[in-house]
């Protein structure tokens, strides 16, 4: 299972919650992604001159597949369902990669929110930590860029695949009705029924905000509910923020969202 969708979503949020049954796993954002990225890429490109002279090629499968397995090594037994968590994973090389060292029956929860509302909980994040400065908000929306602007290729992609295998959970509809919401997450990924706990919410799994360098982008408040943000985006930022949720169709999030799935 993969955890991906755009930042400020309230993944951290379902992290925790998911992470009160025994049996997942739900920690932080990994690095998994990048690292079979890397080894994938080495064997095929840098390391290839090497690999071919000894004939060495067939490992590949072998390498990049085995990582999942030594990555979450140190989880315990009960922990039978792992959920990796990783902005980029529905990019396309990114899933066929999936495909590939994985498996194709992997399904992916995809986090979604209106584009205005995560600029503006990066802005506030930002003025919090005392790092703020226009160029940095003009940063997050420049094309290819990370935290934002790549997950939103990826988004895209996603909302293209008619496989069946992402499942869209908006972040109003985890906060205004979570339980549902946790219900048809439930459903799409064939678990067995848990009943979460909303009211007393303790993440089982430490993200260290000290590394990046921004106090706070990872807390969890005990009870779910929203907080105001009345931080104010320049004019220019906006007028993109807008268009992209209309693009992306981010303001009106109705079709295959979590509620949507059958009983």
């Amino acid at each position: 299972m993969c955890l991906s969708g755009l930042p400020r979503t309230g993944s951290t949020l379902l992290s925790a919650l998911l992470s009160q049954n025994p049996v997942i796993h739900a920690e932080g954002n990994s690095a998994l992604c990048q690292i079979m990225w890397d080894t994938q890429n080495s064997c095929r490109d840098t390391s290839k001159e090497a690999m071919a002279a000894n004939n060495r090629f067939y490992c590949v499968h072998d390498i990049v597949s085995q990582l999942p397995h030594s990555y979450y090594k140190g989880n315990s037994q009960q922990e039978r369902i792992v959920l990796d968590k990783c902005r980029t994973w529905t990019l396309n090389p990114n899933m066929q990669m999936i495909d590939e060292f994985i498996g194709k029956d992997t399904k992916v929860i995809v986090l979604v929110r209106p584009v205005v509302e995560i600029v503006k909980s990066f802005v506030k994040l930002y003025k919090e930590n005392g790092i703020y400065t226009e160029q940095l908000e003009r940063d997050l929306l420049n094309p290819g860029s990370d935290p934002l602007a790549r997950p939103l290729v990826g988004v895209y992609a996603a909302q293209q695949d008619t496989s069946g295998r992402f499942i869209f959970v908006s972040y109003k509809d985890l906060v205004e009705d979570t339980a549902k919401t946790l219900e048809g997450i439930y459903k799409f990924c064939g678990w067995d029924r848990f009943i979460h706990n909303t009211h007393n919410i303790k993440p089982s799994y430490f993200e260290n905000d000290g590394v990046y360098g921004l106090k706070g982008m990872h807390k969890v408040r005990k009870k779910v509910g929203y907080r105001e943000n009345y931080t104010q985006l320049m004019d220019k930022t906006l007028q993109d923020c807008m268009e992209i949720d209309k693009a992306l169709n981010l303001t009106d999030l109705k079709v295959n969202t979590a509620s949507d799935v059958p009983c």
